[in-house]
């Protein structure tokens, strides 16, 4: 009964973790200047884009792309109010390397860049902005899940990459 308990006090404490972090990004998106497509675009000096998200840091909205040049993968941060690369780092180990060694994968199947696909989902959602794309293989298929936000609401679009 006590394992019970704690894993639904965790499930629990995650979700508010989640809901929380929603609303930080909702509140700080109004700061963005710089739409996620012109993110992408920034990045490309780094490598090929693979993925690219906004998200809260330390209290302070960032905009992330992760590029793959080769076998090598960096985190390029991008300025959101400029659109300037403002740092680029490796990504070497742990779980983002995981990541972008999968979402490589699932871009080199891929006959749509991720900034177009994100311009065609905001293109289709009048109002909403582009705040995630991130690809994957679903069933054969090369799919970018984005997350598009107008104001508090969000939701999640798929586009075809291949």
């Amino acid at each position: 009964m006590r394992n019970v308990l704690v894993a639904g006090f965790i499930a629990a404490f995650a979700l508010s973790v989640r809901a929380e972090e929603k609303g930080d990004l909702a509140g700080k998106m109004k700061e963005a200047k710089v739409s996620l497509e012109k993110g992408i675009a920034a990045s490309k000096a780094s490598g090929t884009p693979i993925s690219a998200k906004y998200e809260v840091e330390d209290g302070k909205l960032q905009l992330s792309v992760y590029t793959a040049k080769g076998d090598s993968f960096s985190e390029v941060v991008v300025d959101h109010k400029t659109g300037k690369v403002a740092k680029t780092e490796p990504i070497t180990s742990g779980d983002d390397l995981t990541a972008a060694k999968s979402q490589n994968e699932a871009m080199s199947k891929a006959k749509t860049s991720l900034q177009d696909a994100v311009s065609k989902a905001v293109k289709a959602n009048k109002g909403y902005k582009a705040v995630s794309a991130m690809p994957s293989v679903k069933e054969g298929h090369t799919i970018a899940e984005i997350r598009l936000m107008k104001g508090a609401e969000s939701k999640t679009v798929s586009e075809q990459l291949d």
